[in-house]
């Protein structure tokens, strides 16, 4: 049986990890997978429930975290090293930018015959200054030579990689979207809407409005207020908006808030119900989430391929996005989603309103979700991708 030997940076709820943690599971017993995780960071939400829940434990090497600290990265490395040697791995499949590095490095040092890394994102616009960039962008194409298979999530995702960052050739990228298992989003939705809405104290005329993921700098949760504020001031409809998720950003997106005059409070006990925003933190019941939401958003300066959006259309919730990264090819525009450029209140806000006001196109906007998403992110097509990917590079390297 070929080992796979996968590396991830931290394990918490996400997308990512959700899709790390499924083929970790699903593409057994075809191969045997040894999980590596690093720390996750204090505002993030942990996700080692949910890997004991599929029976998977990772083994955690703390001085792997997010930032560049030269010798917890060499300890890292140190550490992978010596787990390619103890457990002989026929494929390193790397995640995301730090593992990417450090385990990718580790595994072209220990021989291992064949090194894949998946792009879940990149970091080569909107999160560093230039000269931080430019190390970023040098890293990722000197390890791209030691890679057999690159794979990035979506057709946009691969032009930008390849043509615009120019990473490595196009032919040694392949296409691989992400995969989940979609069906709780439809299984008991009206029970699951009226308890959304019983806890929030929603009235059946109340538009819900939501945007779920980590509250970063990254998802721009200044564009997702202005534009709330915008819609505020030119609705007769009723509103409540949500944000789902924390992090760094929360103060500062309360701020903002604040000194737009926007009313808002916490769930929970302190939950005021005449409050127009409302800060969630952490949930994990996404599917009840997104049965009690009217519309979801997503407002972020760069993405990959964002799960919430996926989510969201498997419940058949209409979206209001930005159009970066990934998101162009993971929705219908006009269809199932109204797309905006990045940090465009204006255009924002006039889709958000356009959904407000129009039940009907909400109605309309709702029909095409589920069809799209549930086979083209399905946990089965991801896991069936991989196999197929993972035998052909075994294949050109005789390792089967």
């Amino acid at each position: 049986m070929p080992r796979i030997l996968r590396i991830h940076n931290r394990l918490i709820i996400g997308g990512p990890t959700l899709n790390i943690l499924n083929l970790t599971k699903h593409l057994q017993p075809d191969f045997e997978t040894l999980l590596i995780v690093g720390e996750k960071e204090d505002h993030e939400q942990d996700a080692t429930e949910q890997a004991q829940k599929m029976g998977i434990t990772p083994i955690v090497i703390p001085e792997m975290g997010r930032s560049i600290h030269p010798l917890k990265d060499y300890t890292t490395y140190r550490k992978i090293k010596k787990i390619i040697k103890d457990f002989k791995p026929d494929i390193v499949h790397t995640h995301a930018a730090k593992p990417g590095a450090i385990g990718r490095m580790a595994a072209a040092n220990g021989k291992v015959p064949c090194i894949v890394h998946t792009y879940h994102g990149h970091v080569f616009h909107s999160y560093f200054g230039n000269v931080k960039t430019q190390v970023f962008l040098n890293i990722e194409r000197t390890m791209g030579k030691k890679t057999d298979r690159l794979i990035a999530i979506s057709k946009e995702q691969k032009r930008e990689l390849s043509q615009i960052f120019s990473i490595a050739p196009e032919n040694k990228f392949s296409i691989i979207p992400l995969g989940f298992d979609l069906s709780k989003f439809t299984d008991d939705y009206t029970s699951k809407r009226i308890k959304f809405r019983k806890e929030f104290q929603l009235d059946d005329d109340t538009i819900a409005v939501g945007i779920i993921g980590r509250v970063v700098p990254i998802k721009n949760h200044a564009l997702f207020i202005k534009g709330l504020y915008e819609v505020l001031g030119k609705t007769h409809k009723k509103i409540k908006a949500f944000i789902v998720g924390d992090g760094e950003s929360r103060v500062e997106t309360e701020s903002l808030a604040k000194a737009l005059n926007i009313s808002f409070t916490n769930a929970g006990n302190d939950y005021h119900a005449d409050a127009k925003l409302v800060f969630t933190s952490w949930r994990t019941d996404v599917d009840v989430i997104n049965a009690g939401l009217d519309i979801v958003c997503l407002t972020s300066l760069n993405e990959g391929t964002p799960v919430s959006l996926i989510e969201a259309q498997a419940a058949n919730t209409p979206i209001v996005s930005t159009r970066v990264g990934g998101i162009a090819d993971m929705v219908i525009e006009g269809e199932t989603a109204l797309l905006s450029e990045t940090n465009d209140v204006a255009g924002f806000a006039t889709n958000l309103l356009k959904l407000v006001e129009d039940a009907a196109l909400r109605n309309q906007m709702s029909q095409m979700g589920w069809q799209f998403v549930h086979e083209k992110y399905s946990i089965q097509r991801l896991v069936n991708d991989f196999r197929k990917l993972y035998y052909e590079i075994l294949s050109s390297k005789n390792r089967l």
